[in-house]
């Protein structure tokens, strides 16, 4: 598996967890981003997740070798789910070793939000009132 990785199935934690262990860590730093049941005030009932899993890949390659360059850090490891996801699913995960916590805070934050900015996944929105609607990257706020 790549550091960054788009996948349509459950992501698990603890084996990724494990890749970021290593003797010159003394910190972990993770995110995890789960499926809610509201968005701009709106009830959600599910979303449907889509990617052009190659840019996607290719972009989010780029961001983790950034937050390398950038921060003190040991590993960085993401993953972003496509697909159908209900409410309550973990959508994306990041985690980050590094030697002191600091770094592996600040990469791990760097990490979430450049994805969210930058690496082309479509997120659908299933509405309680019956509707839906995409949100691209580039009109979803970061948070």
């Amino acid at each position: 598996m790549t550091n960054f990785h788009i996948s349509g199935e459950a992501i698990d934690v603890s084996a990724l967890a494990r890749r970021l262990a290593d003797a010159r860590a003394g910190a972990c730093a993770t995110f995890e981003g789960w499926v809610r049941d509201h968005n701009e005030g709106r009830g959600v009932k599910r979303l449907d997740y889509q990617a052009y899993v190659p840019l996607a890949q290719a972009e989010g390659e780029r961001i983790l070798a950034e937050a390398r360059a950038r921060y003190a850090i040991v590993g960085a490891l993401c993953v972003h789910r496509t697909g159908a996801l209900a409410i309550g699913d973990l959508a994306v995960w990041v985690g980050v070793s590094a030697a002191h916590r600091g770094a592996a805070f600040d990469a791990c934050r760097y990490i979430i939000d450049e994805v969210k900015k930058r690496v082309p996944i479509w997120k659908n929105e299933h509405y309680a009132d019956g509707e839906s609607g995409w949100l691209h990257p580039n009109n979803t706020p970061v948070e």
